[in-house]
């Protein structure tokens, strides 16, 4: 399942929660709400990661034969079981929303809800839940940073639409 983040955007974006889970910038469950993103950090953290991963295929490169070993099987089992949230804005910087959009409408089929544009920016989405995509109710449940909807998140989202 698919969503569409349209509206008060440069480019309409539609995001595939699906393919997350091979994403490396997705954050466990656990560690989401101890886990704290500024732009610098991200920044930082996104060229470590793309140094660390050149290094790796230029050293895998001079093995004969090749050989990748940039995930472990205890890491392939961690991935497969756990459950993950994937911070929303990386894909907002993407679409690259106008300054005059105030609000964001989360589009689901029990109702919809209005939040801020800063309320979205910090959003957690739920893609993932004992190793599996959310069936039901999703196919991803919004949660805020600072835990304040943790018992209560924003369930079966389908549709973003900034205003």
């Amino acid at each position: 399942m698919i969503i569409q983040l349209t509206g008060n955007v440069n480019y309409s974006i539609t995001l595939d929660p699906t393919v997350w889970i091979f994403d490396d910038r997705k954050v466990s469950f656990e560690e989401a709400f101890t886990f704290q993103t500024t732009p610098e950090a991200t920044e930082e953290d996104e060229i470590r990661k793309a140094s660390e991963f050149w290094d790796r295929e230029v050293y895998q490169q001079k093995l004969d034969p090749p050989v990748n070993k940039s995930i472990s099987k205890y890491d392939k089992k961690k991935i497969l079981e756990g459950t993950y949230v994937m911070p929303i804005h990386h894909f907002l910087k993407n679409a690259e929303i106008k300054d005059e959009a105030k609000n964001a409408l989360l589009v689901t089929e029990s109702g919809d809800t209005t939040i801020t544009l800063d309320e979205l920016n910090q959003s957690l989405f739920l893609f993932s839940q004992d190793g599996k995509p959310l069936n039901q109710e999703g196919p991803v449940h919004v949660y805020f940073q600072d835990g304040s909807n943790r018992d209560k998140p924003v369930k079966g989202v389908k549709k973003i639409v900034i205003d």
